[in-house]
């Protein structure tokens, strides 16, 4: 118990007295320094007084899909960098290939009696996976945000880039380079995004011939063998739905002994960390991290202070950034 008060104490910066009248549930302790205390016993993993343990923590689930694809680091620096300017204290959650899933992690959070959830690039946006767990958030009355566009119905408020807005610029970029055969590189069918993506694609083309559009995963290799399968079908300028994949196609060129940008342009989506010193530097389409990772805790605050917020979705603007994976097509 010593240890305990001595631990909390100096994580928070007050004696052990006013610990100890903290878990005790004595007067004395302003609201803040109360709610300091109860956070730093759930960040240091010591159980609350049985007579607190119906208060919900200070803490905020962040659940991502991973951590490879820089995007998803990136959304987590702003996003907990704003919420530890409010008192919140940001719990990572990065799924694993065959260990913990999403739904696991909803378990967890909810075990921590935290204060909400923001979701980042989750299951929420494939319409074929498994939403209970969502529903179950909505059930209990946790503050949700979701980070990127979302299948319908699930009831909760999120801050997304315009998929569209993405797909014209890159697309209006190319045919201004005189490209006549666009290719897109997108994820799985069921995956919003990605439908937002190619229906806006179809709205510019007019009609988009179904061996323009490849499927993959969210990887560079997948970005290798769909952008394999677009330029042997003689597709000279490929749209991305990630960086990565964007770097897979880059890598797919030049396996078939095609110079980008020389033969093929490549066209990425997100501008993450280091795509300007890839080999060429990526032209890509940057999403608005900053402004829509602030939105994001933002939305999340207002609801964990018994705010109305409306499940709308917030669109922010993209900005094509054009760098040297894109040039003129081969008139040849």
């Amino acid at each position: 118990m010593t240890r305990r008060l001595a631990e909390v104490a100096k994580k928070v910066g007050v004696s052990e007295a006013t610990v100890s009248r903290v878990l005790n549930g004595k007067p004395g302790v302003s609201d803040a320094t109360r709610q300091a205390v109860l956070t730093a016993l759930d960040v240091l993993g010591y159980e609350r007084p049985t007579q607190l343990r119906g208060e919900r923590a200070r803490l905020v689930g962040l659940v991502l899909p991973e951590l490879q694809n820089p995007i998803f680091p990136a959304f987590a620096e702003v996003i907990g960098g704003a919420l530890a300017q409010l008192g919140l204290t940001p719990v990572l959650c990065t799924q694993t290939k065959g260990g913990v899933s999403e739904a696991d992690y909803v378990e967890l959070l909810l075990q921590q009696q935290v204060s909400g959830v923001v979701f980042a690039g989750g299951l929420y946006a494939q319409a074929d996976a498994p939403h209970d767990h969502y529903r179950l958030l909505a059930e209990r009355n946790i503050p949700v945000v979701l980070v990127n566009a979302a299948i319908d119905d699930l009831g909760f408020p999120g801050v997304s880039c315009d998929d569209a807005v993405a797909v014209e610029q890159a697309w209006r970029h190319l045919a201004s380079l005189g490209h006549e055969r666009i290719g897109l590189v997108l994820g799985p069918r069921d995956h919003v995004p990605s439908a937002r993506k190619l229906a806006a694609a179809r709205a510019i083309a007019g009609d988009l011939p179904q061996e323009c559009v490849a499927r993959a995963m969210f990887s560079l290799e997948g970005g290798h063998a769909a952008a394999s399968r677009l330029i042997d079908r003689g597709v000279t300028g490929i749209i991305c739905a990630s960086d990565p994949l964007a770097l897979g196609a880059v890598r797919a060129a030049r396996r078939k002994g095609y110079d980008v940008p020389g033969r093929i342009s490549v066209v990425g989506y997100d501008d993450s960390a280091f795509m300007n010193c890839t080999e060429p530097p990526l032209t890509t389409v940057r999403q608005p991290i900053e402004a829509m990772g602030r939105a994001a805790v933002e939305l999340l605050n207002a609801q964990i202070g018994g705010g109305a917020v409306p499940a709308e979705e917030l669109l922010f603007e993209p900005e094509l950034v054009v760098r040297g994976s894109t040039a003129q097509a081969p008139r040849d």
